[in-house]
């Protein structure tokens, strides 16, 4: 999967490897990476972030959306 998104990011996912990594900038030379828990961010030389790994990606999601879900009789609150 891989898509371009308004923004200019780009999403792909590697199944095999679990991985959902996030491109947010479409130039850019990584000069260096940091890792904290199943997240790597890599930046450039002045700071910027380029690519943000995602590890074990389906276990992430899978807990982000469960967290979103509304319990029942909970209201949706949705902006006008």
């Amino acid at each position: 999967m891989s898509e371009l998104l308004d923004s200019g990011m780009k999403l792909s996912y590697d199944r095999f490897e679990d991985i959902l990594m996030i491109e947010t900038a479409e130039t850019g030379i990584i000069d260096h990476a940091e890792q904290v828990g199943d997240f790597i961010a890599h930046f450039s030389q002045n700071g910027r972030l380029l690519v943000l790994e995602i590890l074990d990606a389906s276990e992430f999601l899978a807990e982000l959306f469960k967290s979103t879900l509304r319990t029942p009789g909970e209201r949706l609150m949705v902006a006008a």
